[in-house]
C-alpha cells in the first residue's frame, strides 16, 4: 500500500464565485464538515474575480447551501461558514497571487509543514497563467496539492500543453486530474462488484460476456454551456472523459490492491487497448426541434443562433483488443436531448449453450447485468426463472430481476455528492479516484484517431428529433450485430 499522504490544512477554491462552485463544491464541503470529515483545522479559502470581502462570500455560499443542499445535510452549517475567507483575483497579474499567498498564509498544524489542496476551475486559457502565478507566489511546495477540473485540453496535443505546465510546478503525484464520474457511489460499486465477489471475475470474459453498452443521456440542450459545447461537441464533453473511464472500469484486469497505482495502471493498459474505430462503427447526429418530457423543445441550430456541425449524439462500436474481450463489441452512445437523463452499463451475457428447455414455450432470454448511476443507483441481475403454475404445455421461464437499491440495501445513508467524495480525497491526498496523465493522454489518442476517421471518411452529424434515441444509423449499429439497443 502507497504511504498516506499528509491532510491538507488549507483548500484553495479557483473560481469560488461560479457555477460549479455554487452547485456542487460549497454544498459538498458543509455536507462533509457536518458529519465530521472534514479536519478541524482546515481553513477554505475561495478566489475568484468577483470583487467581494469575506462577509459577502459567506452570504453567497449561504445562499447557495439553502438552494442546492438538502436540509437535513445543513448541521453545523455557521460551523462550515466561519471556516470561509475570499480573496479576489485577476488571474493575469502576478501581485494578484501575492496578495492570495498572504491570505492563504502558513500552515496552523503545529508538528509538520501541513498541506495546502488547491482545487482549479477556471477556463483553460487561464490554466497557464495561474500555474505560472502560483508558482510566483510561493504556493507550489512540496506540500501543495493541485485538483483541476476538466476540459483538460481539446485534443491530445493542448491536452499535453496543459499537463507540461502543471508539471513544471507539480509532481505527478501532486496532480488530481478530476472526473467527477468517478466520485458517484455506483460507480466506486462497479469495483466492489467486480473484485469483491467471486461469482463475476471468473465469467468476466469473452467466454461468457456476448456484448457490453454504456448509456449516457441528457434531456436537456444547451443551457449556459454555449461557448463550451459548441467548440467541444459530445465527443469531447462526455466521450474522451466520463465514458471511457466507465469502459475502463469495466475491462481493467484485477488490480494488486486498492491503490492509486495499482488501480490505475489496469486502466490504463485497458484504455491502451482499444482499437482504432473505422469509420462504419461510429455515428453523430445533432437534434432538431422535437418534444421532451411533452414540452416541445429548439432545434441545436435555433438554441446556438447560427449553423453549426457539433456533434450532440455520438455512437460508437469499440473493441478492447486483449484476451479477456477479444471479439466483445463495447456500444457506447450519448447525447443531449434524448428521451430519459440516464447513466447505465450494462452487461449482456452470452446465452447458455444447450438449452433443456426447447420446444416448451420457455422463452429463454441470456441473463444481463445492469449498473444504474443516475438518477437511480442500482445493481439489477436478470436470470431465468420458472413461472409459477401448471400447464400443459410444459415448463415456462421469464426473466426476473436480483435488484440491489442503494437507496433501500443502505437505509439511513444520505446520497452523497460525487464531488463529496473527490474533495475529501483532493484534502487527504489520496489519488485513487483521479485520473493519471497517460490515462489522459491515452484517452485523447484514441479520441483524436475517431475525429480524424470523420474528417476522412467526410462523416457529418446527422439529425435526430429531439426527445429521440439519436439518428436511425445509431440503431443500425448494432441491429447488424443482431444487438438492440438497451431503452
Amino acid at each position: 500500500m502507497e504511504a498516506p499522504a499528509i491532510s491538507a490544512d488549507r483548500l484553495l477554491l479557483f473560481g469560488a464565485t461560479g457555477d460549479l462552485a455554487r452547485r456542487m463544491l460549497l454544498p459538498s464541503l458543509c455536507a462533509l464538515d457536518a458529519d465530521g470529515l472534514l479536519p478541524e483545522n482546515l481553513r477554505i479559502i475561495g478566489t475568484a474575480r468577483s470583487d467581494i470581502d469575506d462577509g459577502e462570500f459567506r452570504n453567497m455560499a449561504r445562499e447557495a447551501l439553502e438552494q442546492f443542499l438538502p436540509a437535513e445535510r445543513r448541521g453545523g452549517m455557521a460551523h462550515f461558514l466561519n471556516r470561509l475567507s475570499y480573496q479576489a483575483l485577476d488571474a493575469t497579474t502576478l501581485d494578484g497571487f501575492v496578495e492570495l499567498a498572504e491570505k492563504v498564509g502558513p500552515s496552523t498544524s503545529e508538528d509538520s509543514d501541513g498541506g495546502l489542496a488547491i482545487f482549479l476551475s477556471t477556463a483553460p486559457s487561464l490554466f497557464g497563467p495561474t500555474i505560472g502565478g502560483l508558482e510566483h507566489a510561493g504556493l507550489t511546495g512540496d506540500h501543495v496539492r493541485i485538483g483541476l477540473e476538466k476540459p483538460l485540453g481539446t485534443d491530445l496535443e493542448s491536452s499535453c500543453a496543459i499537463n507540461d505546465a502543471v508539471a513544471e510546478a507539480f509532481a505527478e503525484d501532486r496532480i488530481f486530474r478530476i472526473d467527477h464520474y468517478l466520485g458517484k457511489e455506483t460507480v466506486q460499486n462497479l469495483l466492489a462488484l467486480r473484485f469483491g465477489n467471486i461469482l463475476f471475475e471468473p465469467i468476466w470474459n469473452s467466454n461468457y460476456i456476448d456484448h457490453v453498452q454504456i448509456t449516457v443521456g441528457e434531456t436537456v440542450g444547451l443551457e449556459s454551456r454555449v461557448g463550451y459545447y459548441d467548440g467541444s461537441g459530445a465527443m469531447r464533453d462526455m466521450v474522451q472523459n466520463h465514458m471511457l473511464q466507465l469502459l475502463a472500469l469495466v475491462a481493467m484486469e484485477p488490480p494488486t490492491s486498492f491503490d492509486a497505482t495499482a488501480v490505475r495502471d489496469e486502466k490504463v493498459k485497458a484504455l491502451r487497448a482499444l482499437r482504432k474505430v473505422g469509420a462504419d462503427e461510429t455515428v453523430t447526429g445533432q437534434y432538431r426541434k422535437g418534444a421532451v418530457d411533452g414540452t416541445t423543445v429548439p432545434g441545436y441550430d435555433e438554441e446556438l443562433g447560427k449553423d453549426s456541425n457539433t456533434e450532440t449524439f455520438v455512437a460508437i462500436k469499440a473493441h478492447v483488443d486483449n484476451w479477456r474481450w477479444k471479439g466483445v463489441p463495447f456500444y457506447l452512445r450519448t447525447g443531449k436531448r434524448l428521451p430519459e437523463r440516464v447513466t447505465e452499463i450494462v452487461v449482456k451475457f452470452r446465452s447458455v449453450p444447450h438449452s433443456i428447455f426447447e420446444g416448451m414455450g420457455a422463452g429463454m432470454q441470456p441473463n444481463q447485468l445492469l449498473i444504474g448511476i443516475q438518477p437511480e443507483e442500482n445493481i439489477t441481475l436478470s436470470l431465468m426463472a420458472k413461472v409459477p403454475g401448471l400447464g400443459v404445455d410444459g415448463v415456462k421461464l421469464r426473466q426476473v430481476p436480483l435488484e440491489i437499491t442503494m437507496p433501500d440495501a443502505f437505509v439511513g445513508q444520505h446520497r452523497r455528492i460525487a464531488y463529496e467524495r473527490l474533495l475529501l480525497d483532493l484534502i487527504q491526498g489520496d489519488q485513487t479516484l483521479f485520473v493519471r496523465r497517460d490515462e489522459v493522454e491515452a484517452q485523447w489518442q484514441w479520441i483524436d484517431a475517431i475525429r480524424a476517421v470523420w474528417e476522412e471518411a467526410g462523416i457529418t452529424p446527422k439529425t435526430y428529433s429531439a426527445g429521440t434515441w439519436g439518428p436511425s444509423a445509431a440503431i443500425a449499429l448494432t441491429e447488424r450485430d443482431g444487438v438492440s439497443w438497451h431503452d
